[in-house]
């Protein structure tokens, strides 16, 4: 069912409008004639948008039409209400324009001579219409002379469609380089996933934009085997997945983005249908071709009915001078709030458990301070299965994983309590930790490579400055964390795959007990342990007696361990980083202050790099990782966590 205002008269069967009357008989109020084959509602110029809203809710409430056409209702509702009003927030003139529209209603209706008039039939009648009919209905005054001239009608055509199958995708989705590795094998089976679930709605528009002479057809082929349903959710999977790739189309850029975007730009209008819509632009390119992308896209193909939003992908930039001038071109083009810069590493349910763990346990928070906290250990380790290829070779492991995952969860481990929990709100205190972190000393840091050969399994490619292994030690300078050593590590070619991040706290003063625990003291010391890869788990290390006779202490591991704990399969992280993307939640993505704040903690470093003044030290291929990086920790008082 639609609503029209385009004009406000038209023909209509006298038998459909019976019907519609006798299912709905508060409307009758409102309908005072029917002339022919022509219905007239009486509507009073002064409160036409009042009455027009309340036709929408009436229609809605007594069809329950949402709840008919949409599988999860009140999934959907609540993200639909979300975006509404953040869709409010990044375009402000909209509301402004509704605004004039129904003042330039009025005043198309109205004149001076006929404002008592009005107002006294606008009050006569009822405070709310319905109108179920599936027709299209039209509202109009009975005077002759105050009907909206054309040219308004013409300017303001409005359209309001209730049922989603008769009209356009209100969301659109392009994946800009769609025949690429990242897109096949994680954005497209991300955002059926999020659409098998619920969380897209069910006419969504999904677009496959890149160089290769493909159809529809053909890209509906090359994604169709990466698209899995999860292991809770097999019912209708195959309908699903058929109805998912339908609304799937693809476009032919070329080598000119300008004239490939407009080509896009058209291609989303027209299956649009010229209803409003909303346009999230994935840009899964090179560096390299990222500017003239972003550039071409923010002058050809967004929407003016709508929000846009855009997602790119790390490295952010080579260097602080080369991520200055990518923010400084993006922001000429973009605004803040529409970039989101994403790490896949920042979707992981252990990131997201961060917040929630300090500030909803009572237990934590007051010990999260250099009072009770020793060290933070920020661990990530790849293991052979690690392919590194060319573009790790060009960056290496500080630009690829230090300067946006690792940097981003000590931020928001030790960052303030922030006023809310919307995203802006976490960006600012985030900021405020990167830009109290201490700068990289050459002495505070060990780089390594791995060793390999041809016989191994990996790439051999790397250059000779190329680190593959990162450890340091860093410091933040505030009052909270002053002289606690935040220590990272991250490699590649590794013994095993882990992620996790290790709390250590201070030992116990004056501690009773301290004769049972021998020399090494730091069996004894308390730590949090929270572990993402292998086996996601939340362990706190105790000191506890050894039941029996006797005095004798252990070192005991309370622990929850998700797949025991949780019989749920764990959503990707692009599953989790694209629907923050929809609802507009930025918080784990990077603003630009943040980009730069972490730049000039590594800046040091790399310049010492370039000027080889720190050489990586090799290390075997599937070993534990250089030497050196055991001597910091000791360095630092810290004991090295086993792998």
């Amino acid at each position: 069912m639609s609503v029209s205002f385009s004009h406000f008269l038209i023909p209509f069967s006298e038998s459909a409008i019976a019907r519609s009357i006798s299912l709905f008989p508060d409307a009758a109020n409102n309908f005072q004639s029917l002339r022919g084959s022509r219905l007239a509602l009486y509507v009073g110029a002064d409160n036409f948008c009042r009455r027009y809203c309340g036709l929408k809710l009436q229609v809605l409430k007594r069809l329950n039409i949402q709840q008919r056409n949409r599988k999860h209702g009140p999934a959907n509702e609540f993200k639909s209400i979300r975006n509404q009003d953040k869709d409010q927030s990044e375009n402000p003139s909209r509301n402004l324009a509704n605004d004039e529209l129904f003042s330039e209603a009025a005043s198309s209706i109205s004149s001076p001579n006929d404002s008592a008039e009005e107002h006294t039939r606008s009050t006569s009648q009822p405070k709310e219409s319905s109108l179920p009919s599936s027709q299209n209905v039209i509202l109009k005054k009975p005077d002759a002379s105050l009907e909206l001239p054309s040219s308004f009608i013409q300017k303001h055509s409005l359209n309001l469609n209730v049922d989603d199958h008769h009209r356009g995708p209100s969301l659109c989705i392009a994946v800009i380089g769609a025949t690429g590795e990242l897109a096949r094998n994680k954005i497209f089976p991300a955002l059926f996933a999020l659409y098998y679930s619920g969380f897209l709605p069910e006419n969504v528009g999904i677009f496959g934009y890149s160089r290769k002479n493909l159809t529809d057809e053909d890209l509906r082929s090359l994604i169709a085997s990466t698209l899995t349903c999860r292991i809770d959710h097999q019912q209708n999977c195959e309908d699903k997945m058929d109805v998912f790739l339908s609304r799937t189309y693809y476009l032919n850029g070329g080598y000119d983005n300008k004239e490939g975007m407009s080509k896009l730009n058209a291609r989303m209008e027209q299956i649009e249908g010229g209803y409003r819509a909303n346009r999230i632009f994935y840009l899964s390119v090179p560096q390299e071709a990222l500017l003239d992308v972003a550039s071409s896209l923010a002058n050809n193909a967004q929407t003016k009915k709508g929000w846009n939003r855009i997602i790119i992908e790390k490295p952010f930039g080579f260097d602080a001078l080369s991520s200055q001038w990518f923010t400084k071109s993006l922001l000429s083009n973009f605004e803040e709030k529409q970039i989101y810069r994403i790490d896949h590493l920042l979707g992981r349910n252990l990131i997201e458990n961060l917040t929630v763990l300090r500030f909803s346990n009572l237990v934590f928070e007051p010990l999260w301070s250099r009072t009770y906290i020793h060290n933070v250990q920020v661990l990530l380790s790849e293991d052979l299965g690690m392919q590194t290829g060319r573009y790790f070779d060009g960056y290496g492991v500080i630009r690829d994983i230090v300067h946006s995952h690792m940097l981003q969860t000590i931020a928001l481990l030790a960052m303030e309590p922030p006023v809310s929990l919307d995203g802006e709100d976490i960006r600012n205190e985030k900021v405020k930790v990167l830009r109290s972190i201490r700068k990289l000393e050459p002495s505070d840091v060990i780089l390594g490579q791995y060793k390999a050969t041809s016989g191994d399994k990996v790439d051999v490619s790397l250059s000779s400055l190329t680190p593959t292994f990162f450890a340091a030690a860093l410091y933040i300078d505030n009052g909270r964390w002053d002289g606690v050593p935040f220590l990272i590590k991250a490699g590649v070619g590794l013994i095993k795959h882990r992620v996790e991040i290790r709390i250590q706290f201070n030992h116990v003063p004056g501690n009773l007990y301290r004769e049972r625990f021998g020399h090494n003291t730091d069996l004894a010391t308390n730590e949090l342990i929270l572990r993402d890869v292998p086996d996601e788990a939340i362990l706190v290390k105790i000191n506890n007696k050894i039941p029996g006779l006797g005095l004798q202490l252990d070192a005991s591991e309370l622990n929850l361990l998700y797949k025991d704990k949780y019989n749920v399969e764990v959503p990707d992280s692009y599953e989790h980083l694209l629907l923050d993307v929809i609802d507009g939640d930025s918080h784990l993505f990077l603003r630009s202050d943040e980009l730069a704040a972490a730049w000039s903690i590594l800046t040091p470093v790399l310049q010492e790099i370039d000027r080889n003044n720190i050489a990586p030290e090799l290390y075997e291929l599937g070993g534990r990782g250089p030497v050196g990086a055991y001597y910091l920790w000791a360095k630092h008082g810290v004991r090295w966590a086993d792998d």
